[in-house]
């Protein structure tokens, strides 16, 4: 038997052809009589429908490009299945690539994102070239940052609130009673670290405290290491810390309880930000700002999906507020 068309399926199910390209068509319009009758016959057949062409037909091709700088930390396989799940629901499927925070490996993914047709795009975590931001505007290819922005009216942007949660971290440990906060901060050119270290410094000022000691964990589990077994070697050490984000404070949890034999809160108070799944469990019981991440996906895809409706739709920046998660990790503020 040849190739099967569309042609074949609508003659067996006794319908139109268009009928048998709205079946088909994610989204459009058709009866549940019609829509069974093709079904089967397509079945009966062994008919696919060609996505590639129809493509080249319509000027979609229905992929979003994911752009994702690390995968290490727990919080960016979970969005990304949820990303994924809400993109498909509106008849979409997604590309994923992997890109590090640099901008030469980043504009060679977007150049191979573009070499596959994308719709749009969204970056999770990387920044965007002036150049790059230029084409994607140039050939009509919206793209909406995720867990990150950056200052171009040109992006949209969707987050946590970062400075509003770095806030209250540092209003729960000095109600706590903590005299030495210390911070480990994330990769220093990210706007959620830049963002986050903001509001946990305005929230001690306010207090009338300070910063007592401060390291760079760069994102990264072995640097976070390494840097609370620095910072903690100290002969005054701090009582509390803010780790910015739960990924590295698994990771100095580890070193202040196995290595260094400390307590945790008991010596010292730890709170990440994040609220991943490790979290939760027991062995870290981690008190935390909860990233949205339901909310932050819906707004993703709703920003991505006006913009592929309507080009004119202005680029949108979205924070939502993340609730200040305590648990056993640090010590909690006497009532």
């Amino acid at each position: 038997m040849g190739k099967v068309t569309s042609l074949d399926v609508a003659e067996m199910a006794g319908v139109s052809r268009s009928a048998v390209s709205r079946v088909f068509t994610p989204g459009a319009s058709v009866s549940k009589s019609t829509r069974d009758k093709v079904r089967k016959a397509a079945t009966r057949l062994g008919y696919r429908p060609n996505v590639l062409a129809r493509s080249l037909i319509t000027g979609r091709s229905r992929i979003i490009g994911l752009v994702v700088a690390y995968l290490e930390n727990q919080f960016y396989p979970e969005a990304i299945e949820r990303l994924s799940r809400a993109l498909q629901a509106q008849g979409y499927h997604v590309l994923v690539f992997m890109a590090s925070n640099d901008a030469e490996t980043t504009g060679k993914v977007i150049d191979e994102l573009l070499d596959y047709q994308v719709d749009g795009i969204i970056a999770a975590s990387v920044g965007l070239s002036n150049n790059l931001t230029e084409r994607c505007e140039g050939l009509g290819i919206p793209i909406v940052l995720f867990n990150r922005h950056q200052y171009d009216n040109r992006l949209s942007s969707v987050t946590s609130d970062n400075v509003a949660g770095g806030r209250k971290l540092a209003e729960f440990l000095v109600a706590g009673g903590h005299k030495r906060i210390a911070h480990i901060a994330g990769w220093e050119g990210a706007s959620t670290q830049i963002d986050r270290e903001a509001g946990f410094i305005a929230g001690l000022r306010d207090a009338g405290h300070v910063l007592f000691a401060r390291a760079a964990g760069e994102f990264n589990f072995e640097v976070a290491k390494a840097a609370a077994r620095s910072m903690f070697s100290a002969a005054e050490k701090p009582d509390a810390v803010f780790v910015a984000n739960d990924h590295m404070a698994f990771a100095v949890m580890d070193v202040l309880r196995f290595e260094l034999g400390l307590r945790v809160p008991q010596d010292v108070s730890v709170v990440g930000y994040d609220d991943v799944t490790l979290s939760h469990w027991p062995s870290y019981d981690l008190t935390t700002v909860r990233q949205p991440a339901n909310q932050m996906v819906a707004e993703t895809v709703s920003v991505l999906l006006d913009r592929l409706n309507d080009e004119e739709t202005p680029p949108r920046r979205i924070a939502l507020d993340g609730p200040l998660i305590i648990r056993g990790s640090a010590r909690k503020p006497k009532v």
